[in-house]
């Protein structure tokens, strides 16, 4: 009986037409880089200090430097005595006080040290030239400032909840349709977040955009895989994330000359709404349709497919073999996750992996708009460094398996984090040539923590799994901008001394995982448990009376449970 994958396999498995289907949704990916990390150009913070009342007049009146009204009007900062405090000022009615333009402060027997200490109740004063941000719009700054975290932290929250309904509904409903909902509901709610008119509903609308655009755009992601012949997935997955870095890329472009962040942001939005033509673009997933016995619109859009990569297409559709009915389909549960021993490490480990891979790789990313330096520049080199990943790993993960690349990759990140930690300011560029290492590291390592995800565990549990640990990712951008904006107030270089410990733990966890290179995909618990283990050593418990109890609707299950695909 034939498989899906034949009958792929005779309309052509990676041709003209999957090849038109994979550029349109590397578009969204490259599109999705933006919501997913442009915080760092509509959170522009530039320098600010606090309105004095009466100051400016006098400054006029004067002719003072912005140096000299500095001097006169704010305390040093607390951290560094060498710089103006940007959250205090001198508590003194200017307007009120007889002062002289030469020594305004004569009146005070010993100077400032004498003068009370305020916060800045009547606002801020934005550096001249700086252009509009959520930061300076809404005054997220000082005691605010953690609202900037905040605002991150619930758009990652929202990718979390969305990605576990709208799973759930590509599987019901369809890749296509999940997707295009989700593109019309983030769409829309990106426009409202361009006309906001206050931090509450930005918060709200990039909240309701999380929920919607990472689900689907998983969606899409998983439509393109079930499109093309099994040989070619690995490539889909590689390219694709290629294809965020090339958004990463483009990105500081549009925002360097599109930097009020409202205009960004309806530029942005705009520029989404044209994903609604992929209904006339592109096809559903031939095996979800056949998976759903939607037997007549399979059997059409294969025909079409076969007809654009100039293949001819015969085979009965009857006879292809979706389920295996003489295999016992269990229903995927938390339970199966943590409760035999190796699944329980792998699990574990694999959380971790997730977390540790978000929390580093946003921390690296929003890093570069604390550090100073030329922002557009710095971001567009942080997207190129990720290029070399994809090529890393496609050329080891055949050669030398997974597990070494994959804790290479985090070991890579922690230590690079550490070094660039202590290295001088005034030596800038080594400071950056390691920290592109570390985000090298941080992409490799991303890139296999789904590989292996896929490859350790049974086919009824295997999508399950991945959405269990995979969640942690977006609990890893939640925390992400708390710990770096809160941290780096103490210490600038402090988050890069959380990311490089954490990242060294995750690679040593690694190490602790089987090798997966060359092994049969397990297809029961039992197969899972023995994953690097010699036959001959392999304990006698029979793993699989730990799932007994009932039938399933899963994604993977509609799959041929008895294939076995070797990697």
């Amino acid at each position: 009986m034939a498989t899906f994958d034949d009958i792929l396999e005779e309309a052509g498995e990676f041709g003209i037409y999957q090849k038109r289907i994979f550029f349109l949704i590397c578009i969204t990916t490259a599109m999705f880089s933006y919501l997913y990390v442009g915080i760092i150009f509509l959170a522009i913070t530039p320098n600010h200090w606090c309105r004095s009342p009466g100051v400016d007049e006098l400054r006029n009146k004067c002719g003072w430097s912005l140096e000299e009204e500095w001097n006169y009007t704010l305390p040093p900062d607390s951290a560094d005595s060498s710089l103006y405090s940007r959250c205090e000022r001198y508590d003194i009615e200017w307007n009120a006080t007889s002062v002289s333009c030469e020594n305004p402060l004569s009146f005070l027997q010993n100077g400032s040290a004498d003068l009370p200490l305020t916060t800045c109740s009547d606002g801020w004063v934005f550096e001249n030239g700086s252009f509009p941000s959520i930061v300076t719009e809404f005054r997220l700054v000082c005691a605010d400032a953690w609202k900037l975290d905040l605002s991150q932290a619930c758009l990652n929250l929202g990718f979390m909840i969305g990605t576990i309904f709208l799973g759930f509904g590509a599987d019901v409903y369809g890749r296509k349709l999940c997707f295009l909902f989700s593109t019309f509901v983030t769409s829309v709610s990106g426009l409202a977040v361009a006309f906001a008119p206050s931090y509450i509903w930005f918060i709200i609308f990039r909240t309701v955009q999380g929920l919607f655009s990472k689900g689907g755009w998983l969606s899409v992601y998983v439509l393109i895989t079930e499109l093309v012949g099994l040989e070619h997935r690995r490539t889909v997955g590689i390219m694709n994330q290629m294809c965020f870095s090339f958004g990463m890329m483009i990105l500081p472009a549009v925002a360097y000359f599109l930097p009020a962040w409202r205009t960004l942001q309806l530029t942005a939005t705009i520029a989404n709404f044209c994903f609604l033509s992929y209904y006339w673009l592109m096809p559903e997933s031939p095996r979800w349709l056949l998976s759903q016995k939607k037997k007549a619109e399979t059997i059409k859009i294969l025909q079409k497919i076969a007809k654009k990569n100039k293949n001819t297409f015969s085979t009965n559709i009857e006879t292809v073999q979706i389920e295996d009915c003489h295999v016992e389909l269990k229903t995927p549960s938390v339970t199966h996750l943590v409760k035999t021993p190796q699944i329980r490490k792998h699990t574990l480990i694999l959380m971790f992996n997730w977390f540790t891979s978000a929390l580093v790789y946003l921390g690296l990313v929003m890093r570069l708009g604390i550090t100073g330096g030329n922002i557009y520049l710095n971001f567009f080199i942080s997207g190129v460094v990720e290029i070399p990943s994809a090529i890393i790993v496609v050329l080891l993960i055949d050669r030398v398996g997974r597990r070494f690349p994959f804790a290479m990759g985090n070991l890579l990140a922690g230590a690079c984090c550490l070094i660039t930690a202590f290295i001088p300011d005034d030596i800038y560029w080594l400071k950056a040539v390691i920290a592109s290492l570390g985000k090298l590291g941080i992409t490799i390592a991303f890139l296999m923590v789904c590989f292996v995800n896929t490859e350790l565990y049974p086919t009824f549990l295997r999508n399950f799994a991945l959405s269990v640990c995979s969640a942690m990712c977006d609990i890893g951008g939640i925390v992400a901008p708390f710990i770096l904006y809160r941290l780096a107030a103490i210490w600038i270089e402090m988050p890069l001394t959380v990311f490089g410990m954490i990242g060294l733990i995750a690679g040593g966890l690694v190490l602790l995982l089987p090798e997966t290179k060359g092994i049969i995909l397990p297809e029961t618990i039992e197969d899972a448990e023995n994953i690097g283990r010699e036959k001959k050593t392999a304990p006698k418990t029979n793993y699989q009376l730990v799932a007994l109890h009932t039938s399933v609707e899963t994604s993977d299950s509609k799959q041929t449970a008895s294939e076995k695909i070797i990697i």
